[in-house]
């Protein structure tokens, strides 16, 4: 009520004086630059964290987060990372066994990956691991346009932490800064001077002369851009481990999923191992999406069990998008179907079982789409891997070339990842050049080398498309009136036509 009649007093004073003729324009200036004072004053509070708001009312912080009931055992896959974050979690628990060996403490642990893979449900877990003080903040919660706000709050982060561990009998605490690389990145007189102050306090903050060891603090901090981060914040005795939380493979993905469909009814033909297997190289949180997205379509379908082609749909939505209303043209189908039959060929007779699906369906830019079954996770590759790798890349455009005498736009994609590979080719040194370094070999040579790996894989694959007439003509026809060639179906054509060649033969 107060601030209500302060209000209603102060424009009838002013009202009073002006009508005894009176000059108010001091007056007015007065209340305005005191009034721009007060506002910077709350402003700077506000921005610093403080505990006080107007009228003496204590605010919430913002850091502190509600305890939560997740654990290590509820994170599928990443073994290896869960056990490196545990040994250094275990510092703070077994305290008698770290002094009896002379063991520094780890006073920070940066867990870097690519995003989805399950960097802060691992400080959520970890936060029930260990007995600890628990606060947690993201890097944009420090970033203003006054200078030293982000230094002080960073300040108040620790002295919270702190305050809250003496408060409740604890003697370690944990600080979780997620996207650190807000304001760690590096140093390089180019960024503003409030970054600089906020790392610079993050730096004292974890081993400067003020840090004490009671309540001692560990700060976990994750990013996908490690790269980008200043080299004193990763030195040891800041960020002590780096634990890389990467793409779960074949086994973890399969747990994964079964915990994120553990609360949902499955058919019986689903086989989670089968979508395991169609998703190397989804994350965590893509994986999640996909047992979600396949409940959605199992509700959509009035079904009370989710079944395989839910999954199937589901993986399809989470890679390229839901299906568009776009309409193509009686011959454009034609075209792209024949496109995706010229993908599918190659796949399955350079790399027999490895195709799923042949659809004609447009989904997200794609009008339309070959899915593949990788038979096994893979990351160290060939020269022969490759090389089967662009013939599949280049299957689209020779078809087209076979068919209509020429190429569409459509395969402008295929190229670019055909370009890619050739050039990886030649950069690890499997190609006629040898071993070389890009910047010291003329542009030329690459070039031409690239054009020479390209030029005969795609002789080879125009050789072999060229004797799948009979499996091009069955399969476009089933294209065109179910927009769908399920992967057994197509290896029957393939089958079919090897047998009336080797007969001719």
């Amino acid at each position: 009520m107060g601030k209500e009649a302060l209000i209603g007093i102060i424009p009838g004073v002013l009202i009073f004086l002006l009508f005894l003729g009176v000059n108010i324009t001091p007056f007015v200036l007065f209340a305005l630059v005191l009034g721009g004072l007060f506002f910077l004053l709350i402003r700077q509070q506000g921005g610093q964290g403080g505990n006080f708001a107007l009228g003496g009312k204590k605010k919430q912080s913002k850091h502190v987060i509600p305890k939560t009931d997740i654990q290590f055992a509820d994170i599928g896959g990443q073994e290896r990372a869960k056990k490196e974050l545990k040994e250094a979690l275990d510092f703070l628990v077994y305290k008698d066994k770290i002094e009896q060996y002379g063991i520094r403490p780890i006073k920070g642990v940066l867990l870097t990956g690519p995003p989805g893979t399950g960097k802060t449900l691992m400080a959520k877990a970890a936060a029930n691991y260990t007995n600890s003080a628990f606060v947690a903040a993201s890097g944009s919660q420090f970033v203003e346009m006054y200078v030293g706000v982000g230094a002080q709050r960073v300040r108040d982060m620790f002295k919270e932490v702190k305050a809250m561990a003496e408060k409740n009998g604890q003697d370690s605490a944990i600080i979780f800064i997620d996207e650190i690389d807000v304001i760690g990145g590096k140093r390089d007189g180019q960024q503003q001077k409030e970054y600089d102050q906020t790392l610079n306090q993050l730096l004292t903050e974890m081993d400067g002369v003020a840090t004490s060891d009671k309540p001692r603090v560990l700060v976990m901090a994750a990013t996908n851009r490690k790269d980008m981060l200043d080299s004193a914040l990763l030195r040891p005795g800041r960020f002590d481990r780096h634990i890389n939380v990467d793409l779960p493979d074949k086994p973890a993905r399969e747990q994964i999923l079964t915990i994120h469909t553990a609360n949902k009814p499955l058919g019986s033909d689903v086989a989670l191992e089968k979508v395991a297997q169609e998703t190397f190289g989804f994350s965590g949180a893509q994986l999640e999406s996909v047992a979600n997205e396949a409940a959605i379509y199992a509700m959509r379908d009035s079904s009370s069990k989710i079944e395989a082609r839910h999954f199937a749909y589901a993986v399809d939505k989470v890679m390229l998008g839901e299906k568009v209303d776009r309409e193509a043209s009686a011959e454009e189908k034609r075209r792209v179907a024949l496109h995706e039959l010229g993908h599918a060929i190659v796949s399955e007779m350079v790399r027999p079982g490895s195709v799923s699906q042949v659809t004609l369906s447009p989904r997200g830019q794609a009008l339309g789409y070959v899915r593949q079954n990788p038979l096994e996770d893979r990351y160290l590759y060939t020269k022969e891997a490759m090389e089967k790798q662009i013939m599949v890349s280049l299957g689209g455009a020779v078809a087209e070339e076979i068919y209509y005498g020429g190429r569409s736009t459509g395969s402008k994609n295929d190229f670019e990842q055909a370009l890619g590979m050739a050039q990886e080719i030649v950069q690890s040194g499997m190609s006629r050049l040898g071993i070389i370094h890009p910047q010291f070999i003329d542009k030329t040579r690459i070039h031409d080398e690239v054009e020479y790996l390209l030029d005969n894989l795609l002789k080879q694959t125009h050789d072999m498309l060229g004797k799948c007439d009979a499996v091009f003509k069955n399969g476009l026809q089933t294209l065109l009136d179910a927009e769908v060639l399920q992967g057994d179906e197509f290896r029957k054509l393939l089958e079919q036509n090897q047998t009336k060649e080797e007969v001719l033969v």
